[in-house]
């Protein structure tokens, strides 16, 4: 069996896991939805505090809004004591004021964190995830999704298509 090359295709389901995507969220502010993907990635990482991760989102945040339209967030940042990248999904029960420039409230979070060297990995994986929530039909089916396995099938199917 060879090894699977992956030069510009990211895989997003490598980088995430059911335990760190959650549904009906309840947040009022941009802040709080931070706050809530910060801990949910911390819980599932065993040596990365939710201070150290909401400290890294918010602090990319301030350089710009990560609200990318229809809804959608993409929040990043880098961890210095990581090794590898993290990704968690969010969907809130309402949408909030991300800054996007459509206007749109967000609803949909991705937030990902990747070591504090990692450059091209960062935006390749930026970049899969821009393409995967530009996806109208993905977006509608993740929102309808009921469980956190459900739309982590989601994110698996649409990484194995290869478009």
């Amino acid at each position: 069996m060879m090894p699977q090359q992956h030069t510009a295709r990211v895989n997003v389901a490598d980088i995430i896991s059911p335990e760190r995507i959650s549904c009906g969220v309840e947040a009022q502010s941009k802040k709080r939805a931070l706050e809530a993907v910060s801990e949910l990635i911390a819980r599932d990482e065993k040596d990365i505090s939710t201070h150290d991760v909401f400290d890294s989102l918010l602090a990319r945040e301030r350089l710009g809004a990560t609200g990318v339209g229809h809804g959608v967030a993409i929040p990043h940042g880098r961890l210095p004591r990581s090794d590898h990248a993290i990704g968690a999904l969010v969907r809130l029960k309402q949408g909030v004021d991300f800054g996007a420039a459509d206007n749109e409230p967000v609803d949909l979070l991705f937030a990902l964190l990747v070591p504090e060297q990692s450059t091209e990995e960062h935006l390749r994986i930026l970049a899969a995830l821009a393409a995967m929530f530009s996806d109208e039909e993905f977006r509608r089916r993740v929102r309808e999704a009921d469980t956190p396995e459900e739309m982590y099938r989601l994110l698996r199917e649409w990484s194995a298509r290869g478009d």
